[in-house]
């Protein structure tokens, strides 16, 4: 089969699967976003701050489901609120471990709460958005909803490009950053923001609890393999996408794969694999010194 009938293959399927196609028009955007947030998260050492708006975007939807609004509504107004204020208490715009921890202490509650109180008293024991929220429904996407999905992840990536070398700057060195008159602490809660909006929409794609793997692991990776920042986060963002689309064509070929297991499997493979080859690549340079001497003797 050559390339050419294998993309013809595919193009077919989409077209014949409008549900596929909405999921892979949505998810390329959302993984992008996922994939170029996430590289100044692992950058700045801020993970955390992903899981942590990852249990925050599950309480925002819940609180929303109970007072008769759209998830949607609950899961940016939380995410964002969140990240502008974990932001705000934290130094410097970046996030305090302990500050998160207190958070979450609370938010995880109140999610409880939240969804106890849609289920018993306004859904009819319907729990099913519930689960949604906490592991995503890609596939589930309306044409409509895709279109949204892929404007805001568009935007997402489009802010983070504009921001991204005074970001970088203040992230390698934000003491001389500050005295050269760089925002430090405003890029660090407008990072945080664009952080919750991407959280927000990535939920929907693979839910609030296997959030922070499309986040972290095709970032972690994107470290291990280069050094150099914007080639980094160039690759964050590439990888975020294979792992969306491989994942996606996974679950389509084996349905009893759910889509959001499939995504994270495909990412946590992809870090696996960058860790193996740079774990070689260090072994060999630490041997071909030794080698070099006994070559020369």
């Amino acid at each position: 089969m050559t390339a050419v009938q294998s993309l013809s293959g595919i193009v077919s399927s989409l077209a014949a699967h409008p549900f596929l196609a909405n999921a892979v028009f949505a998810g390329t955007a959302v993984a992008l976003a996922a994939g170029v947030t996430g590289y100044f998260l692992v950058l700045r050492g801020q993970v955390f701050t992903g899981d942590a708006l990852g249990h925050v975007a599950f309480t925002g939807a819940a609180a929303a489901l109970a007072i008769g609004l759209d998830l949607r509504v609950g899961l940016f107004v939380a995410t964002i609120g969140a990240g502008v204020l974990i932001g705000l208490l934290g130094s410097k715009g970046r996030s305090d471990d302990v500050v998160i921890g207190n958070v979450l202490a609370w938010v995880l509650g109140l999610g409880v709460f939240f969804l106890t109180l849609y289920i018993t008293s306004l859904s009819a024991g319907n729990g099913t958005a519930g689960v949604t929220v906490l592991f995503g429904s890609i596939f589930g996407l309306s044409q409509g909803q895709a279109w949204t999905a892929a404007a805001v992840g568009g935007g997402v990536v489009i802010a983070m490009l504009l921001i991204a070398r005074p970001l970088l700057f203040a992230t390698v060195d934000e003491t001389v950053a500050a005295s050269l008159g760089v925002p430090v602490r405003m890029l660090g809660v407008v990072f945080l923001a664009l952080v919750g909006v991407a959280t927000a929409e990535a939920t929907q794609a693979v839910g609030a609890l296997l959030l922070l793997g499309l986040l972290a692991a095709p970032a972690g990776a994107a470290q291990r393999l280069t050094a150099r920042p914007y080639v980094g986060l160039a690759l964050s963002g590439a990888l975020a996408v294979f792992a969306m689309w491989a994942g996606l064509a996974l679950s389509y070929a084996v349905p009893v794969l759910p889509p959001s297991f499939s995504i994270i499997a495909v990412a946590a493979a992809v870090y696996a694999v960058a860790f193996v080859v740079t774990a070689a690549r260090r072994t060999e340079a630490a041997a071909s010194p030794g080698r070099a001497r006994s070559e020369g003797e």
